[in-house]
């Protein structure tokens, strides 16, 4: 029934077939009225209802089984074992903690709780196992002997009208003291259905709410205010109900978790130091949040920077613990500003027109002409435009944004590691936010290794971007449903993408990074990204490459001289961004192998005996004929198997 072992004393079949039955199982009941789901009784099944293969996850810990399930048609599953144990704790029937010793809490260091993270937890509190007195039994539940005698019935001060009942938090809803929900499993909880108020069995207890707090991050002490009273939150800006702390010196009101709001972080989200403030100054006064664009309301408490005029909510860049920290010194430095580039000399207008970059062995030089550029960046590889520096000695061209990014930088969307990016180049790679494959330059995690390109590293750089098909600037949301402007795909759950405020147009990350421009061989001129077909006569509505159909409502690349239209993945195909010409080596050929792509002629490949009419790598040296397709050669990490969606 359970799936674990059995050991004596159990329950076999008479004929030795194999089958068994802890005594615990066999007594099952097939119908269980659970103290802490008064709703509906739990039903004893031998599949979960969800798939033919009894798949399920145990809403109490979190761990998957197909076995016997107490199922609840409130979508709530429990192991045997899970759903009898709890039973036991609330008909305070624990026989099977009576010869288990009690273990003592652990001596925490000052960074005890961070050390505690990932150990065992208390089944009943979610709490680190080790901060109280505890049971650890065989049977893996492990729980505080504090939270075994907790009451099953508790008056609270702020419900007064019912008393509340321990009871399993099925709605996953908000403790109404601290705000938050349970990270791990349904989670006990005291709680009024009728109500739907509830509070973590931590928050129930009035001695756990400190009357008086004292934090460094703010000069006066905090006195808690337990009423029944909506405010809102002079810290982060948030509406707050029943328990708040206030300081009467300051004249300010906040919840339990914002009185300890730190003074000062270093958020990936930004390249310098920003600051906690309780009202805005005067510059800050019609700003927006840097990550979901809301307005950011100047009498309320958010995070600012004084070199730049950016500012955040304070839950916005504070919501996830791994993006951003503490400085533990007041001298101590964001990450390093160490510029990518020397200049060398300056024009009138205090522009750098002929510098060094780190990346390069010649100098470059600012272009003075303007337009009709039919180069790629090598820094992002999207075409060449104005202003832009440029190698005269070699085919070299940077984009001025691309030459002036710093060495080091954060990126926000690399959450789990905390060392800053690395800017590196000429290594194949497979970026982790655009999943294309490029080599040229990226910024590397210097703890994983993973990289992410300088267009999407661009791209997702707080703040509003342009687009050259588009009007209106553009933010970056985390969370977008809907239907897609460029490619016409719908995404049917949170993803991300880029938004219009002021319209419905909408682009994904993909499509923003499209190149304006681009050459094919089916046509002598430079081809223009193109977001409309005015030709309404249906027969126009084929891609000149592939001579099939053209969705008229995506975009595509076209020529008006020639009237030529073919779809954007016959003309970029896979490898849209590997500069063409330069070395790979990473394969078990003797001789450095050149990344080519052939227009006319197609020599055989070497191993699987096609013809290379994709990407190819041919040998460097001359007098060997070696080629071989790109994906007959590279790492099966560096290969693409899909093209663009349109």
């Amino acid at each position: 029934r359970c799936g674990e072992k059995v050991s004596t004393p159990c329950l076999c079949c008479a004929e030795h077939c194999g089958f068994y039955l802890h005594k615990v199982c066999a007594g099952a009941p097939l119908e269980l009225n659970h103290p802490f789901h008064l709703n509906h009784p739990l039903l004893l099944m031998q599949n979960a209802p969800y798939s033919s293969a009894g798949d399920y996850i145990c809403t109490f810990c979190r761990k998957g089984g197909n076995d016997f399930v107490y199922h609840c048609s409130c979508e709530l599953d429990f192991h045997i074992k899970c759903a009898l144990f709890t039973f036991n704790i609330a008909e305070n029937n624990l026989k099977e903690l009576e010869h288990v010793a009690l273990q003592h809490p652990l001596v925490f260091t000052e960074n005890g709780d961070e050390e505690l993270e990932d150990v065992a937890k208390c089944f009943v509190c979610w709490e680190p196992l080790a901060k109280y007195t505890h049971f650890s039994p065989d049977c893996g539940f492990n729980l505080h002997e504090k939270c075994a005698k907790l009451p099953f019935k508790l008056n609270h001060v702020c419900h007064r009208k019912l008393p509340l009942v321990l009871q399993f938090n099925s709605q996953r809803l908000p403790c109404k003291i601290c705000g938050e929900t349970n990270r791990e499993g349904i989670g006990f909880v005291y709680g009024c259905s009728p109500c739907k108020f509830v509070v973590h069995i931590e928050c129930a207890s009035q001695s756990s709410l400190q009357v008086i707090i004292e934090d460094k991050s703010h000069p006066h002490p905090f006195t808690l205010f337990l009423r029944r009273l909506p405010f809102i939150c002079d810290a982060c800006g948030v509406e707050g109900n029943y328990a708040a702390y206030i300081c009467c010196t300051c004249n300010i009101i906040v919840h339990k978790e914002c009185n300890s709001l730190p003074c000062i972080i270093i958020s990936k989200w930004h390249d310098h130091r920003i600051y906690h403030k309780y009202f805005l100054p005067r510059d800050f006064r019609n700003s927006d949040c840097d990550i979901c664009h809301d307005k950011v309301n100047p009498e309320l408490g958010c995070y600012c920077c004084s070199h730049c005029n950016i500012t955040f909510h304070a839950r916005c860049v504070t919501e996830d613990k791994y993006s951003y920290s503490i400085p533990s010194r007041e001298d101590e430095d964001e990450i390093s500003n160490e510029s990518s580039i020397t200049v060398l000399e300056w024009n009138d207008a205090k522009e750098a027109t002929k510098i060094k970059h780190f990346k390069h062995m010649h100098n470059l030089m600012l272009s003075a002409s303007v337009g009709g550029y039919e180069n790629s960046c090598d820094g992002c590889m999207l075409p060449i435009s104005d202003p832009f520096y440029y190698c005269s000695q070699c085919d070299f061209f940077l984009h001025k944004a691309c030459a002036e990014l710093l060495r080091m930088k954060r990126v926000w969307h690399h959450t789990y590691c905390k060392q800053p990016h690395i800017l590196i180049s000429d290594k194949v790679f497979q970026c982790e936010m655009c999943f294309h494959k490029s080599n040229a330059f990226a910024y590397e995690c210097s703890e994983c290794q993973s990289r992410t390109c300088l267009r999407c590293v661009i791209a997702l750089t707080p703040g509003a971007r342009t687009c050259l098909k588009h009007e209106h600037p553009l933010r970056f949301y985390r969370e977008y449903k809907g239907k897609y402007n460029a490619c016409s795909c719908f995404s049917w759950r949170a993803w991300r993408a880029f938004c219009c405020k002021d319209c419905n147009f909408v682009l994904h990350l993909g499509c923003f990074s499209l190149p304006i421009t681009t050459q094919h061989k089916c046509d002598e001129h430079l081809l223009s990204l193109t977001d409309h077909d005015d030709n309404n006569y249906s027969e126009s509505h084929y891609c000149d490459i592939c001579e099939e159909s053209r969705d008229p409502n995506r975009w595509f690349y076209h020529c008006a001289i020639c009237n030529t239209s073919v779809h954007v993945n016959c003309v970029l195909g896979k490898y849209t961004f590997l500069k063409l010409g330069s070395i790979f080596e990473e394969t078990d050929h003797p001789h450095p192998l050149t990344i080519v792509k052939k227009k006319y002629y197609y020599p055989d490949c070497d191993k699987c005996g096609k013809p290379c009419e994709d990407l190819a790598l041919e040998c460097s040296k001359s007098e060997c004929k070696y080629i071989v397709h790109w994906n007959c050669a590279a790492p099966r990490k560096l290969q693409c198997l899909i093209g663009w969606p349109m």
